[in-house]
């Protein structure tokens, strides 16, 4: 194997490079200018190649320099990211969520988490994948599902999965509710990628005359469509809760599905030793219940 340049070299190049000056890199390093200046020229004799032209008032790249700089920057911006995530920021908590729980149910509460902890840096990974704690570096996962989910994680419940018809006022005549099971068989219907609607209609005896229906690859986005009045959506009561509250939804029938796909919150075992997850982990649940 080839032996590595020296690396004080490369630091003081990299941080060179981006100040080309000596002495504000010296001042970043929190060494003196002649430090700096030394170790890149050790550098340069290691190589055998000039990397700086040196000016009257700073430095400017040679070619060599310039294109050797770039990836050295990179390799040390690789070592940062790499121990951020092995050494977590104070105070800096990192939430795997599905795009629909971020859209329908974290983001209208964030504003009562900002003013209860503004100390914390609550950060939100969105995403339809299974985010992994250890490989993206996450710190608590909103996960629906069945436990155990694994032997290194804890899993406290946050929702029921309570499925519930909703419709926009526009679509329903309020006096004629609840919909009788013809109108409901008729109504056009929202699916997504859980595709609920078979089921329900199966455990309620009712025959789907209603088309096609629009199909979504987000629950969120079954939702949206079904606050614009274009059909009824499955979904889970929570995630609708405001939007029934405001009455911007109906809830077109009393009938009801529940499953086994409850929501839980989970958290890595090394989460009981660090103040902020905890925190954030109490507001969930504490939210949860409201």
């Amino acid at each position: 194997m080839a032996q590595l340049p020296p690396l004080n070299g490369l630091r003081a190049f990299e941080v060179s490079g981006r100040c080309l000056n000596f002495r504000a890199a010296a001042d970043e390093m929190g060494v003196t200018q002649g430090a700096v200046a030394q170790h890149v020229r050790n550098l340069e004799a290691y190589l055998g190649v000039q990397l700086f032209e040196r000016l009257p008032k700073g430095l400017a790249f040679t070619s060599s320099g310039r294109n050797y700089h770039v990836n050295v920057a990179a390799s040390f911006e690789a070592l940062r990211v790499a121990t951020g995530h092995l050494k977590p920021e104070p105070g800096k908590v990192l939430v795997s969520v599905t795009p629909t729980f971020a859209a329908k149910w974290l983001i209208p509460n964030l504003p009562d988490f900002s003013a209860k902890h503004p100390e914390i840096d609550l950060r939100i990974l969105a995403t339809e994948k299974v985010s992994s704690f250890h490989g993206d570096g996450i710190d608590l996962a909103v996960r629906q599902g069945e436990p155990p989910f694994g032997a290194s994680l804890g899993a406290q419940l946050l929702f029921r999965q309570e499925v519930i018809a909703v419709a926009a006022p526009s679509l329903v005549d309020e006096q004629t509710l609840p919909v009788s099971t013809d109108a409901l068989s008729l109504m056009p219907k929202l699916h997504d990628t859980h595709d609920l609607w078979p089921e329900f209609l199966k455990l309620h005896n009712i025959p789907d005359n209603g088309g096609h229906g629009l199909r979504l690859s987000q629950t969120a986005l079954a939702v949206d469509a079904a606050l614009f009045g274009q059909g009824v959506a499955l979904v889970s009561r929570f995630l609708v809760a405001a939007d029934i509250e405001a009455k911007r939804l109906i809830q077109v029938t009393p009938r009801t599905m529940s499953g086994k796909q409850d929501f839980y919150l989970l958290a890595s075992r090394k989460a009981k030793k660090n103040t902020a997850i905890q925190t954030v982990m109490a507001w969930f649940l504490a939210q949860a219940e409201t």
